[in-house]
């Protein structure tokens, strides 16, 4: 049982590596070799994220410090030719995320700590420039503007930090720049991505003290992150 359990893991292992340089090796099998072509198609993609703040702050006090923590992103794409190697791309999403502030001056954990979670969901407009395909696969570079709605930034709260509710902007737009490479499977293309958001906008909503040791120093308080993105067309 045991040489037979074996011996099928290494025909397994022998097929998928066949399959592999079938379709990425040196004379590669072409898949969905029209698929370029459509005038419109879709998608949707999975991954992760990871945010940050890009504080400014008026005086020379101690800086708040940022932590950031990896969440999760699902969407949808919707992707427009325009030319040869030129597509528009919609691609509205759900993400979800974390950021812990510690600011200085504090010793309490409740007064120095705020768990900054947020739930947006971006709305971002992009251009993706892709290079010639090679065999089945295919570089490209992606960039464009985003507007983002925070569904958790308490905008509406009349409570601040003094009552432990840190509050954000609801809506904020971002421009974002990346890269990725399309691969064509038998069935279908998958294609991982990388890519960078900055706000454009100061999120912070002030406290209702104009003294307040948790908001008067800062300037602004922008977005800043990376999100990983896993796209099946």
């Amino acid at each position: 049982m045991r040489k037979f359990i074996i011996l099928i893991i290494i025909i397994a292992g022998y097929q998928t590596k066949a399959q592999f340089k079938g379709t990425f090796g040196k004379d590669p099998i072409i898949h969905l070799e029209n698929f370029d072509k459509q005038r419109v198609h879709w998608g949707y993609f999975l991954g992760f994220n990871s945010l940050d703040f890009k504080i400014d702050q008026n005086t020379p006090s101690e800086e708040i410090l940022v932590n950031s923590t990896v969440g999760f992103n699902v969407g949808l794409v919707g992707d427009l030719r325009l030319y040869e190697f030129l597509n528009l791309r919609f691609e509205p999403g759900l993400y979800y995320t974390q950021r812990d502030l510690t600011f200085p001056g504090f010793e309490e954990k409740v007064d120095y700590l705020r768990q900054v979670k947020s739930t947006y969901i971006f709305f971002p407009l992009l251009l993706k420039f892709s290079s010639v395909r090679t065999g089945n696969v295919r570089p490209y570079l992606v960039g464009g503007f985003s507007t983002a709605l925070n569904l958790s930034s308490n905008s509406k709260s009349t409570d601040d930090n003094s009552n432990n509710r840190f509050r954000m902007i609801q809506w904020t737009n971002f421009y974002e720049v990346g890269l990725g490479i399309d691969l064509y499977l038998e069935y279908f293309k998958f294609s991982p991505s990388i890519r960078g958001v900055f706000s454009l906008n100061d999120e912070l909503i002030r406290d209702n003290d104009p003294n307040s040791p948790w908001t008067s120093s800062v300037e602004s308080m922008k977005t800043r992150g990376i999100f990983i993105n896993f796209t099946f067309h």
